[in-house]
């Protein structure tokens, strides 16, 4: 566990002003923490554990709208077109 001196020199070295009730719930807080990380540490895992390699999980790239099914309606709603593309001011 973590005493309340060692948050008190974080707390100097992070230059952040801390008082005793602020030291003593942060020293309880990282001490549940780290007694956490090291339960973690201690967990057994066997060397006969399927392990998942790399592999694509992404769909096909099919596509599932005829082409330029929606241009119309998305050009009626733009401010300024030139053909069928949306026209916008030329930004640098």
């Amino acid at each position: 566990m973590i005493s309340k001196d060692d948050i008190k020199k974080l707390a100097t070295l992070s230059r952040i002003d801390m008082d005793d009730a602020e030291t003593e719930k942060l020293a309880g807080e990282v001490g549940s923490i780290l007694e956490y990380v090291g339960q973690i540490k201690e967990a057994q895992v066997g060397t006969d554990a399927y392990i998942f390699g790399p592999h694509n999980v992404m769909r096909e790239d099919i596509p599932i709208n005829e082409s330029s099914e929606h241009t119309e309606v998305i050009l009626k709603n733009a401010p300024k077109r030139d053909g069928n593309y949306v026209s916008v001011k030329k930004i640098l």
